[in-house]
């Protein structure tokens, strides 16, 4: 059993606490939230993740895993210290690591033992150097420690599935025995382990990160074409996805990506590759094809029901994807937005983003269900993929819609079964005009 502290409570921190629990070790996740530390030891979940409760009221039931807003109490003892705070994006684009700084120079105040400090947060390259620096600088006294970068990859909605069975682990550091040691601690989840550099390893996190939102602004693009062609862009990623060097994953046409990683990293990659005079003309265009989508989306909505003045809109999934709570640049929003701007009202139901966006944008009326939602509504718009969507009884929906419009932003449903039960369907890419073929 190893001693672990992991700074910082959010969907990287308080997964992986919980994790490493599960594993055997023993665990303080630190946060310097009140509000949430307390609300952990009362059993409250500051996010919604899908098993991740149940994890961790277990690990606390056997005193494995327990909480503190004290960076001493956390630390006294620890093998392993993980740093899991978040990196938002800067005015230009670039991460944020004032959270990063601060949870350094707390640990190297109040260490008095031998340390392997764990960067887990997503960090510009270079950022396990200046951390260094920044505990040397910060010790009362010189302490023996190391910096070693472990980019997570936990994806929100399947993010305990995805740390107990990793793809793969990454680890760098200049300390080879130091990296060894966290390589250790990852050995139970069977999972292949690459160990290089510091930098090298920041940038898989950013690069993996990249290419992935690449994949999902290129089958984007691909949409429009199909639209203007009348292909249809689902059977085209299907077909494209059965090619072994190209494969199935993240080429689902929609409203683009969200959330709180794959934005602010592509940007922050773009803003280091301009820092050091390379020209990301690729990621620029990733980024311009996926803010695009939403403005498209709401001339799609423009298509169906006129002009919006008067008009209620109701939205279907306010999170950015499924099987979570997080609204960060969730395209729901962000269409809310321009819709409300353009005169039309905005109704909208979700599982579990509603409580979060009632206070984002009070001026949504939340109601509860889709149904109270489609009476309410002149339109149904779809911008979340929750199963309980793909299952509605549409003939229902239909019934208490004052008109029978749904755009879907997402492409749950198939363009000729809508047509043929009476709906307007207007799709993402799929070659289809109100259920017909553009060009038939």
């Amino acid at each position: 059993m190893k001693h672990i502290a992991v700074v910082g409570v959010g969907y990287v921190g308080l997964v992986s606490a919980a994790g490493f629990a599960d594993l055997g070790n023993r665990v303080i996740a630190l946060d310097i939230n009140e509000e949430r530390i307390n609300g952990l030891k009362k059993g409250i979940m500051p996010i919604y993740e899908p098993g991740l409760e149940e994890m961790v009221e277990r690990n606390v039931a056997s005193e494995r895993l327990s909480f503190t807003t004290s960076y001493a109490e956390a630390i006294m003892g620890a093998d392993f210290v993980f740093i899991a705070v978040g990196t938002p994006s800067g005015v230009d684009g670039e991460a944020d690591l004032k959270y990063v700084k601060s949870a350094a120079e707390s640990v190297a105040q109040v260490m008095d033992a031998p340390l392997i400090i764990v960067n887990k947060s997503t960090v510009p390259v270079g950022t396990g150097d200046w951390v260094a620096e920044i505990i040397r600088n910060s010790q009362p006294k010189p302490i023996p420690f190391s910096v070693v970068s472990c980019p997570e990859f936990l994806r929100e909605g399947s993010a305990i599935l995805d740390f107990m069975n990793p793809a793969r682990t990454v680890l760098g550091s200049q300390d080879y025995e130091a990296a060894d040691k966290v390589a250790q601690l990852h050995l139970p989840l069977r999972a292949p382990i690459m160990i290089t550099n510091l930098r090298t390893a920041e940038m898989v996190k950013y690069a993996s990160n990249a290419f992935l939102a690449t994949r999902i602004s290129f089958i984007n693009e691909i949409a429009n074409i199909c639209e203007a062609l009348g292909a249809d862009v689902k059977e085209v990623s299907t077909g494209m996805g059965y090619d072994a060097r190209i494969g199935p994953y993240f080429l689902d046409a929609g409203l683009g990506y969200g959330g709180s990683c794959f934005p602010k990293d592509v940007k922050a990659l773009a803003h280091m590759a301009d820092e050091k005079g390379r020209h990301p003309q690729i990621l620029q265009a990733v980024m311009d094809i996926n803010d695009d989508r939403r403005r498209l989306l709401v001339e799609k909505i423009r298509e169906g029901v006129g002009d919006f003045e008067g008009k209620v809109i109701g939205i279907l999934g306010l999170t950015f994807k499924p099987n979570t709570d997080d609204l960060r640049d969730a395209p729901a929003l962000d269409i809310a937005k321009r819709l409300l701007e353009g005169g039309a009202k905005v109704s909208a139901y979700d599982p579990v983003g509603m409580p979060g966006a009632a206070k984002l944008m009070p001026e949504i009326d939340m109601v509860e269900d889709p149904y109270a939602l489609a009476e309410a509504s002149d339109a149904l718009v779809i911008c979340t993929e929750w199963n309980e969507f793909k299952q509605l009884d549409l003939q229902r929906i239909k019934d208490l819609l004052r008109n029978p419009i749904i755009i879907d932003g997402r492409n749950i449903y198939e363009p000729h079964e809508m047509a043929q039960l009476g709906f307007t369907y207007l799709a993402v890419g799929r070659g289809y005009h109100g259920g017909k073929p553009i060009n038939g």
